[in-house]
């Protein structure tokens, strides 16, 4: 049985290594090796299999036979059947959470939408900004949060994670020029606060979908328009 000490670095490691996935620092296809996270984190590489199996477990890695893990890789087919399942779950969550939210919730998402609202996108380097990456996560996060329901949030947060994997496909950022995602956001915060369940929906789900086009394209422009 793993000690609680082992359990807190393993909890560091896991941590610190899904963040950088996430935010692309470690973008897929990455090799993850344990004895070069093991001298990272200053870690046994027991702790840095422990992170990694759970990361694995959560789809963002992939073990290898023999070779250890790497970041999972992209494939435009899992892209379409993770979108499908995010707009069916996200539809049904953000209408539970119009319909189960209270003040508070409502609060959340206003003041998050606020904060992304008023961060920039993109730095002066020309890449997508990490303080509104965390902002758009919250946003939507804050959202699903009134649903009420553990499991399906769960759920919820494990399919954005994944599809958060494709946002740095090369070209994708640059591709998405012809979106005004910002009113895409204000939009589906007016339905919420409004209480309009269809109308919020429609919009999520509309915006997910936006997404994937935009992605599908920089991950194979071939197959993408055929």
């Amino acid at each position: 049985m793993p000690s609680r000490t082992s359990t807190t670095r393993s909890e560091l490691v896991y941590e610190k290594v899904r963040r950088e996935i996430l935010l692309g620092t470690l973008p897929p296809g990455s090799r993850l090796r344990f004895v070069e996270l093991a001298d990272r984190f200053t870690v046994s590489q027991s702790v840095v299999r422990e992170a990694l199996v759970r990361l694995a477990e959560q789809g963002l890695a992939v073990a290898l036979p023999q070779q250890g893990f790497r970041v999972r890789t992209l494939t435009l087919v899992e892209l379409r059947e993770i979108t499908e399942a995010r707009i069916e779950i996200e539809s049904l969550l953000i209408r539970h959470a119009i319909a189960r939210g209270d003040l508070e919730w409502e609060s959340s998402v206003i003041a998050a939408h606020h904060t992304l609202a008023h961060t920039p996108r993109v730095t002066k380097a020309g890449k997508e900004s990490e303080a509104w990456t965390d902002a758009h996560e919250a946003f939507h996060a804050a959202i699903l949060q009134g649903c009420r329901n553990g499991t399906l949030l769960s759920v919820a947060t494990s399919l954005r994670e994944s599809a958060s994997l494709y946002r740095w496909a090369p070209g994708a950022t640059s591709l998405d020029t012809d979106r005004d995602v910002a009113l895409e956001h204000r939009q589906i915060l007016d339905a919420v606060v409004a209480r309009d369940e269809l109308t919020a929906a429609c919009l999520i789900a509309q915006h997910i979908q936006g997404t994937t086009d935009t992605l599908s394209e920089a991950i194979d422009p071939v197959e993408a328009h055929n």
